[in-house]
């Protein structure tokens, strides 16, 4: 990745699903293909439409869950402890992509699925400028982060972990901190499923049919400057104040 911003692959010789399909599709299903590889151009094309890759046995699988967990930026919540939390933190971006990635695959975490496939196919990504990490550091050691794929308004979240309590939530606000610009309103952090704790940092459900409806315009908002202009190897940031 260079000052230009990231780099178009070759696109997808895969017919993937249009997203008015997607729309109409079964909602007792949030699994909807199965093949194709993971070559940028078809990772790329899947997120424009509303699905995502995990592996499905030896296969990958499609995903487009039929209540999606989505973050509003002006919807974070931050208690008061992660407030105070976060003067814990040195916050980076992009510093130790393919170290965060395999913090969040480790095998022995419960319901891990992110296997060497994927980790090739987000460094490739990473590498052309599409997939981001944001890392949380305690004195030069690595203690949490997630990463995912920004495409315009949109960041895809995939995967967070955390050595030290509340790393992996520093590195959430961190990230919706780095968001909030001019088009702070028309943007919009993807988490794929909600969970209990994700519900506390105020993540929403939406339904399918309206996650596809919104991508068109979605897509069309300026990337963030930070991941427009970040060149490779990425560097710290400045605090972030926790604010809402």
């Amino acid at each position: 990745m260079d000052e230009s911003g990231p780099t178009e692959p070759p696109p997808t010789p895969w017919e993937l699903p249009t997203r008015e399909q997607l729309a109409d599709h079964d909602p007792d299903h949030d699994l909807i293909a199965i093949g194709a590889d993971l070559e940028p151009g078809t990772v790329l094309a899947a997120y424009r439409r509303g699905l995502f890759p995990m592996p499905e046995g030896p296969r990958i699988g499609w995903w487009s869950p039929a209540d999606r967990g989505v973050l509003r930026l002006d919807g974070l919540r931050v208690s008061r402890s992660l407030r105070r939390s976060l003067r814990d933190f040195e916050v980076r971006v992009d510093t130790a992509f393919d170290d965060v990635m395999a913090a969040c695959g480790d095998p022995s975490r419960s319901g891990a699925w992110i296997d060497q496939r994927i980790r090739t196919a987000y460094n490739e990504l990473h590498r052309l400028g599409w997939a981001h990490s944001v890392e949380t550091w305690q004195d030069g050691r690595l203690v949490g982060g997630l990463y995912g794929v920004a495409i315009g308004g949109l960041f895809a979240g995939e995967s967070m972990f955390h050595h030290v309590r509340d790393a992996s939530k520093v590195a959430l606000v961190s990230l919706v901190d780095l968001l909030r610009d001019a088009h702070a309103a028309d943007r919009l952090v993807d988490v794929q499923w909600s969970t209990p704790h994700l519900e506390s940092l105020g993540i929403e459900e939406i339904s399918r049919e309206e996650y596809v409806g919104g991508l068109a315009r979605l897509l069309a908002v300026p990337l963030p400057q930070v991941f427009a202009r970040r060149a490779e190897g990425g560097g710290p940031l400045p605090a972030s104040d926790g604010h809402q």
